[in-house]
């Protein structure tokens, strides 16, 4: 299945966070003094586009009231996702987190060029990573509607916590929802989107 046709207005209504990095964990109904902890999840499986082995590492660093995770490449050029402070966010938030990270790996993204931050093409990237993340969870992990709101909501507290506007959280949450809804399977949107970038093997 061919990627969503999104115009880039549109794509950057969508504000997806950093590049290779999700923003996550606010706690959910707590004050800031007393933030809420969670079980840490175990990462999924990940292979990139080219077959290697995606590997998790955790980490401590940022902000402890805040998870995030970024896809890279590590000294020795081995594919990997570094999180960090994932206690800090609800389990469903944490997976969805851990595929979007995985999906810029099995998108190609890490070893393509770095396109300007917050231009189409990077904003493009995180809502082809969201839409893969939230097939993934819908398919591989049985998310149902109760499960998506609970990642939409921890996603709306997040982003509404690190000054992101009403409309750029509404915009990212209307696109996962548009993607859980509508998208078949997570293989074939990822092998319509390595086809577009001559990257299918």
């Amino acid at each position: 299945m061919s990627p969503p046709s999104l115009t880039p207005s549109a794509v950057f209504a969508c504000a997806c966070l950093a590049w290779g990095m999700a923003i996550s964990g606010a706690a959910m109904g707590q004050d800031e003094q007393t933030p809420a902890r969670f079980d840490v999840v175990a990462p999924p499986p990940c292979t990139n586009n080219k077959g290697e082995t995606v590997r998790f590492i955790d980490s401590g660093r940022g902000r402890p009231d805040l998870a995030t995770a970024m896809a890279a490449r590590d000294g020795d050029g081995n594919a990997v996702v570094f999180r960090s402070n994932y206690a800090a966010a609800p389990p469903e938030f944490q997976s969805f987190i851990d595929r979007h990270e995985c999906a810029h790996h099995q998108t190609g993204d890490v070893d393509r060029p770095h396109p300007p931050r917050n231009g189409p093409e990077h904003l493009m990237n995180e809502s082809i990573s969201d839409c893969i993340a939230i097939l993934r969870l819908r398919d591989e992990d049985g998310y149902d509607r109760a499960a998506f709101d609970r990642v939409a909501a921890a996603m709306r507290s997040d982003m509404a916590k690190v000054g992101f506007p009403e409309i750029s959280i509404s915009s990212r949450i209307s696109n996962i929802d548009n993607c859980f809804t509508k998208y078949g399977e997570p293989q074939d949107f990822i092998n319509g989107i390595l086809e577009q970038r001559g990257l299918l093997q």
